[in-house]
Parts: C-alpha cells; sequence; structure tokens
C-alpha cells in the first residue's frame, strides 16, 4: 500500500547565549512577546544557513553555532507537519543587538534567567529551555545535520 508524501515545514530556533544572558527580541507578530530569533528555513537554504540568516535578520547579530539542542516534529491535524531545529550559538562580534525595529522583529535584548519575568514571552518554552540549558542540558555536533553535498559522520 503506498502512501502520499505529507508535506512539512521546517524551522530553525537559535538561541544566544553570551555568558550568563541570553538573546531574545520582541516579535512584530504573536502580540510583540518575546522569543528567541526563530524561522522557517526557505528555498533552497541549509538548515544551518537559515539559522544563521534568521539571527541576523530579527536580532542584528551575527553568530557562530556551537550545537545543536533538539529536533521536535510535530504531526499537524492538517495532514502536514513542522519540524523546529533547536540551536545554541554564542556572538561572533561583540555587536549590539538590534534597537531600531523593522520588518523583522521590534528589537533585541541581552536577558538573564532572572530577569524573564519582567517580559512578556510567546510561550512558557523560553523560560523552559533556558532553565534547562543554565541546569547543563547538552548541545550535540553540528555534524549530526550531515546534507548530500557532507558526507555522512563517522562514529
Amino acid at each position: 500500500m503506498s502512501r502520499d508524501p505529507i508535506p512539512a515545514w521546517f524551522f530553525v530556533v537559535i538561541i544566544v547565549r553570551q555568558n550568563n544572558q541570553f538573546l531574545l527580541i520582541q516579535e512584530s507578530r504573536h502580540g510583540q512577546t518575546w522569543y528567541f530569533p526563530a524561522g522557517r528555513v526557505e528555498p533552497g537554504e541549509t538548515i544551518l544557513e537559515a539559522a544563521y540568516r534568521e539571527t541576523l535578520e530579527e536580532a542584528g547579530i551575527p553568530v557562530e553555532l556551537d550545537g545543536l539542542l533538539c529536533i521536535e516534529h510535530t504531526a499537524l491535524p492538517i495532514g502536514a507537519a513542522r519540524m523546529r531545529f533547536f540551536f545554541l550559538a554564542h556572538p561572533a562580534t561583540p555587536a549590539p543587538p538590534k534597537s531600531q525595529p523593522d520588518a523583522e522583529s521590534l528589537q533585541a535584548r541581552w536577558i538573564t534567567l532572572e530577569q524573564l519575568s519582567q517580559y512578556p514571552l510567546r510561550s512558557p518554552e523560553v523560560r523552559q529551555i533556558l532553565e534547562n540549558l543554565a541546569s547543563g542540558a547538552p548541545a550535540y555536533p553540528l555534524s549530526l545535520l550531515a546534507t548530500h553535498r557532507t558526507p555522512y559522520p563517522s562514529t
């Protein structure tokens, strides 16, 4: 019995850490709440390229990716799926975060865990992810995301 493939949307979520602070953006959508730099992988773009692009567009900061935190697959009731790739990163330069609103976001800020309660968050997952990282949650090697252009990772 053959089955039709389901459409899937791919998203990246980038958790940028600098010392004991984390980079959050104030979104122009979602009620102007605060979240991580994130967005959809665009056609022709790798997942890693999307992570770099989204962070620069939404937060104004170039980053270096440190590892993969998790991959989340969600089956949607419309017969499609959403996949989110969560990355840990650090700033590549000492550039300050975005302070002027544009089409991507309203602003970005470095925030400590203690300051989170002062910000309306898009989702409780923001606090959960940051608390997990503060407690030592691991980041996995980026080599787990092999593409047709890279060889399969050796063991």
